[in-house]
């Protein structure tokens, strides 16, 4: 399992040791002297309208999206302390069906505020949704190293339900039900304990060696499909962004869940989900864990770290990082920092913060934005997500028919 490498696939230095790019450290300024320089370099305060334009023709939607096709309810189950699961999949049209948690309080019909919980990468892609929530055998023992280490040794999509909201949990594109079949030593299906197959259970330390050799092999392969969606005409920022929004959608039709009503929050890589998420559909309120920098600060020492969900294949040209969650600043954002993140700089999420405030300043609504600093290395520990429940609870209300709080 790679270390270090939270959102991506981990550290890789540059070719002298020193700085990702060495001698070639000089192309930066070549760049930036450059009449065709890309606009994240340009000194300006982006037009939200324009960023959003540009993220909806980058990422998505389209025409012929919606909710997705042939949706099951696979299994249900009581997972404890007033929480009611559910195993739901669905169709995508493309690789294996979909399979996704759905967890909600057990007393009462709602409707209840709905929130997407959004997986982390953490170079950890034998599962997604697991690596949040408990599911109806609990959770392997695997992830205790990713939980302990990023989210407080917490399922906290649990949490989350727990506290009135219907959490939807799913994996996405090259995670969990939807990875690629590598084939690693048998670690594609080797009935691991916790993983509610059913199949005859493998001694444990066999199972974490294959599910380690699957993390790595995967690492290296990400960068091989995104050379086939760029074949296909689309990018791996882009698919991922499409299937975050079938579950959006997926989420939205369900009758227990107040329309209008539903936010997101991710972690890193799933905070990538969620700023692409917060740019290309209507969600009512996002949660941006420890995701966010100015591009610029990446430069020569953070950029090989991460993943590609990071550099949408054009973006760049068009605008900052913080400028695609902050295209719509009409809707509650919140994001939060971790001053030690040993994945951004200091520099980096400072010059984001204060571009993004500008913006929803810019745009009247300078109330709309949140940004919350945190001391300690990457990660979404106890005390940040008591703050991001809290605040969806306040910018999404509770269950009824209760309006979320005007600002």
């Amino acid at each position: 399992m790679t270390r270090g490498g939270a959102t991506g696939s981990g550290r890789v230095p540059g070719p002298l040791g020193d700085g990702e790019l060495g001698a070639y450290v000089s192309w930066i300024d070549r760049a930036r002297a450059g009449s065709r320089r890309p606009g994240w370099m340009v000194d300006r305060v982006p037009r939200p309208d324009e960023m959003r334009r540009w993220a909806r023709e980058i990422l998505g939607p389209t025409d012929e999206e919606g909710a997705p096709a042939k949706v099951r309810v696979e299994s249900s189950w009581a997972a404890g302390d007033g929480v009611l699961g559910e195993v739901v999949s669905w169709d995508l049209g493309y690789g294996p069906r979909t399979e996704a948690y759905v967890l909600r309080p057990d007393q009462g019909e709602g409707p209840w505020p709905g929130v997407v919980a959004l997986h982390c990468h953490g170079g950890f892609t034998f599962y997604g949704k697991e690596k949040i929530a408990d599911g109806p055998a609990g959770h392997d023992p695997v992830l205790d190293g990713v939980r302990e280490r990023l989210y407080a040794g917490r399922a906290y999509v649990n949490d989350l339900a727990r506290r009135g909201f219907v959490v939807l949990a799913h994996d996405v594109f090259a995670w969990g039900s939807r990875k690629f079949d590598l084939a690693v030593d048998g670690a594609a299906g080797d009935g691991a304990a916790g993983d509610g197959a059913g199949e005859e259970a493998v001694e444990p330390s066999r199972h974490a060696d294959a599910v380690e050799r699957y993390n790595a092999a995967a690492a290296a392969h990400e960068h091989v499909i995104e050379k086939y969606c760029r074949l296909l005409g689309t990018t791996f920022a882009a698919v991922v962004a499409f299937e975050d929004r079938a579950a959006l959608a997926y989420l939205a039709a369900r009758g227990d869940v107040a329309p209008g009503r539903i936010g997101c929050v991710g972690l890193s890589g799933g905070g990538a989900r969620a700023a692409m998420l917060q740019a290309t559909s209507d969600v009512a309120a996002t949660v941006v864990v420890a995701m966010m920098s100015s591009y610029g600060a990446l430069l020569d020492r953070d950029v090989a770290r991460h993943t590609w969900m990071l550099y949408p294949e054009r973006w760049p040209a068009h605008g900052d990082w913080p400028d695609l969650v902050a295209c719509r600043p009409t809707s509650p954002l919140l994001v939060q920092y971790r001053r030690h993140d040993e994945l951004f700089s200091v520099a980096g999420m400072e010059q984001a913060h204060a571009r993004i405030a500008a913006t929803y300043a810019a745009a009247g609504n300078a109330h709309g934005y949140d940004g919350q600093f945190y001391d300690g290395p990457h990660g979404f520990d106890a005390p940040m997500q008591e703050a991001a429940f809290a605040w969806l609870a306040r910018e999404l209300g509770t269950a009824g028919p209760a309006a979320r709080r005007s600002r």
